[in-house]
Parts: C-alpha cells; structure tokens; sequence
C-alpha cells in the first residue's frame, strides 16, 4: 500500500448505483514524494486565497463618496473626495484580478468565429506564472492520466485531489461575495469614467501607472462576469482538454464526477461527517460538490444534468437541501445561475423543480 493510503479511506468495497463512495481526508491528507513538487507549487499560489477573501469579503466600497460627486458635479471638493476614495479600491480589485490569473491563467476576452480566443496569462514572459501554469497543468494530467481510473487517481494522489477541491471551494467563494457586492463594479465603473473624462482634457493620473487602459480593459472584462474565478477556472480546464489531445475528455469528466460523489457520500453519512473535525470542513466539502458539479456541467459537452451525466444530480441537490437553508442558498443560487446546461431540454422536470 502506497504512503499516504491512511488518508483516503475507501469506505465501500462496491458500488452503489454505479457511484463509487470514499471517504476523503480534506483536513489531513498530506504530499507523498511524487506528490510534492506539484503540490508545492500550487501551495505557493493557494497561501494568498485566504487573506484574498477576507479582503474581498471587508470590501465596502465608495458608494457615497461617488453619490455626492455625482450629485455635485462643479464641487472640486467631492469630485477628489469620491476620486481619493476608489483609486486604493481600484489598486484592491487589480490584485483579485492578478490572482484569478495565477490560478487559472487562460481568460476569454474575445470570441471569433464562434469559438473562445484565450489569452495567456498578463506577463507570459513572468517566470511566476510560467512555473504556476505548468503546476495547474501538471495537477490536471496528475488526476486524469492514463492508465489509472478516477477510483484510482484520488487514492494515489489524494493530496492533490485536495488542492484541486481548494481551487474549487476558493473559486466558489470568490464568486459568491462578488455577486453579493454591486460596489465593485460600481466603483470600477466610475473609476474608468473618470479616467476616460480626463484623458479627453489630456490630464495623466499617477493611477495610471498602476492601472493602465490595457490592465483596466482586462479587469472590467473580468468583473463583467457574474462569476469571473468560475470562468477563469474552467476556461483554464477547457484549455487543457483542448491542448491534451490524447488524452479523452472522460478522463477529465469521470474525474471531476467521482469527486463529486466522494464529496456527496461524505454529507449524506453521518458516520462520515463525524469525522470532520469543524462545521467549516462541512461547508467546505459542500462547496467543493458543487463547484465540481458545475465545473463538470461547463466542461462535458451535454453537460451534469442529462440522464447519461454520471453525476448523481438528485442526489446532491437533495443533501444540499437537508443543511440549515441559510448557510446552503447561496450554492444552491450557483447551481441555478452559473451552470451551463440547467435549462437544456435534456434536463428532467423533478431536477428543475428541485432548485426552483
């Protein structure tokens, strides 16, 4: 048995429905040797997410500041208040932005001919990224390379598996506290209107510097989402089907549906649950099924929610629904809202129903 095994329990000998069950350890599974240059990678990169959130989750924005200014357009005084209020938010908003790069490191900014341009990362030549691109890379051909099955994947490089469901939760609660706050798009807006009044009377803000036209573009591109981390982080998954072209989209489908069945069985199991040593690795493994799930739903081609999906979508919806309302809503709302193919005909009446 391969080191690390103890952390990664398989708790069925068979399958039920066809779903395999596990139980996996999110709060303990540690690298094993083969593990561990890839996983130090993306370490580097997730030890900013926290320290991210709470910065996106204290962002109050300068609602009133661009109110009164609005209101007063011939007070100089209000004008630099509301000014001197969103130039440091503005510096705040380029930094999500700049980390959603280094996670996900492809964004669509264009379509042509129908299908998605991608652009590289901000500064390809970067090392950083360079070395962060491989390491998202690697993790993808890590979970999903021949000749092992899923099953087998998330045993032998469960610690991986672990960071990837970081990536996922971090995405989800990302997205969710920018949904919740209108304020940022609302001061970037101003921000770009009050730059683009000063460049016609040919005025140059040192906030230029830190965030030119070409960033600002980008950035508002960004924040136009409704879910900009969702979206980075599947066009990034996209890519890497698209790129490994040896290698089957199942591969990367069935391993993003076996998590999600790992992460179903764990909630709907109280023996399971009482493993976990905090509610918070609760909402955690909740928000990983569901960041899976529509991670999936983005990136098969029919999608998470057709009778031939091999996601158990009744079955999660139902485990969701049987937590306190009040702290599921909101993954509940992504399941609605940021899924791809929720209203497809495919879907059946009872799913739809359900996330009414």
């Amino acid at each position: 048995m391969f080191a690390g095994m103890g952390n990664l329990l398989k708790v069925l000998t068979r399958e039920i429905e066809n779903y395999p069950h596990f139980f996996l350890d999110f709060e303990n599974a540690q690298p094993t040797e083969g593990e561990r240059e890839i996983w130090n990678q993306i370490s580097a990169v997730l030890q900013d997410s926290e320290s991210i959130l709470t910065d996106l989750q204290a962002y109050k924005g300068a609602g009133p500041e661009i109110r009164d200014a609005i209101q007063n357009p011939n007070d100089i005084q209000l004008q630099e208040k509301a000014w001197n209020a969103v130039c440091p938010l503005v510096v705040r908003l380029k930094r999500f932005y700049e980390f959603s790069i280094r996670l996900g490191l492809f964004i669509v900014v264009d379509y042509i001919d129908g299908f998605p341009y991608i652009e590289p990362s901000l500064h390809p030549w970067d090392e950083a990224y360079l070395i962060m691109q491989k390491a998202l890379q690697s993790l993808l051909e890590s979970l999903t390379c021949p000749p092992y099955t899923p099953t087998q994947h998330l045993e032998r490089e469960q610690a991986l598996a672990k960071e990837f469901a970081e990536i996922l939760h971090f995405t989800l609660r990302f997205d969710e506290l920018k949904m919740r706050n209108p304020a940022i798009q609302n001061d970037f807006s101003y921000y770009r209107r009050t730059i683009s009044r000063n460049r016609i009377n040919n005025m140059h803000l040192d906030i230029e510097n830190e965030v030119n036209n070409e960033m600002a573009n980008r950035m508002s591109l960004f924040y136009a989402e409704a879910t900009p981390m969702l979206k980075t982080l599947s066009n990034a998954t996209m890519h890497f089907v698209s790129e490994n072209k040896t290698l089957p989209i199942e591969n990367t489908t069935d391993c993003l549906s076996t998590m999600t069945s790992v992460c179903k069985v764990m909630l709907e199991t109280p023996e399971y649950r009482s493993r976990f040593t905090s509610e918070e690795t609760l909402m955690f493994c909740m928000r990983v099924m569901v960041g899976v799930i529509i991670l999936y739903d983005h990136v098969h081609p029919v999608g998470a929610f057709c009778k031939t999906s091999k996601i158990d979508m009744k079955g999660c919806i139902k485990v969701l629904k049987e937590q306190a309302p009040d702290s599921v809503e909101g993954l509940l709302n992504a399941l609605r809202f940021t899924t791809k193919h929720l209203n497809d005909e495919s879907t059946s009446k009872q799913i739809r129903a359900m996330l009414q």
